[in-house]
């Protein structure tokens, strides 16, 4: 099974999410993982399991609008945070306008602040949306790994290295 794992971080979060998903993804396959400007269509190209991921902004997926915030929170830190490369380019929203149709199996997550999620909506729900849309069979309901503070709660890594896994498993099973 090959698995490509594509995320969207600013602060690096939900690209460590996407690491743990991918070393439990390792367990059966190869997995190769990607930021979302660097996911082409050569990228996905053979691809059984596509797992998108990101953060949840505004009840949903970041927009361009949105992003621009982000420094504003790296200030108001003091040093706590820090932004990743590539913070300030290309989103999940945009990428999917750009994709075509990817028809393979497909899961979706998001970081998203430790409440309720009617509170804080889930990007998830509209990532999942979206692979849908572009030909992929959900093997999972869409998933949330939680942060506090702009930083992932503890254990947060390794329930997501363990979803990584059921994901295969789901795969196979599907």
């Amino acid at each position: 099974m090959r698995s490509v794992v594509v995320y969207e971080s600013m602060f690096g979060n939900t690209h460590a999410v996407a690491e743990a998903i991918a070393t439990g993804l390792r367990r059966t396959g190869d997995v190769v993982i990607v930021p979302v400007e660097q996911a082409t269509k050569d990228v996905l190209e053979g691809a059984d399991l596509v797992v998108v991921g990101g953060p949840t902004h505004a009840h949903g997926m970041s927009s361009a609008q949105s992003r621009k915030g982000a420094p504003d929170y790296v200030e108001k830190s003091h040093g706590d945070l820090t932004l990743e490369d590539g913070w300030d380019g290309m989103g999940l929203r945009d990428w999917f306008q750009e994709l075509p149709d990817h028809p393979c199996a497909g899961a979706a997550f998001d970081t998203r602040a430790d409440m309720a999620a009617f509170l804080s909506g889930r990007a998830s729900k509209g990532i999942a949306d979206r692979l849908t849309k572009h030909g992929c069979r959900l093997v999972a309901e869409p998933e949330s790994f939680l942060v506090k503070d702009n930083h992932l709660l503890e254990h947060e890594l390794d329930r997501a290295a363990e979803w990584g896994a059921s994901l295969a498993a789901a795969f196979v099973t599907h």
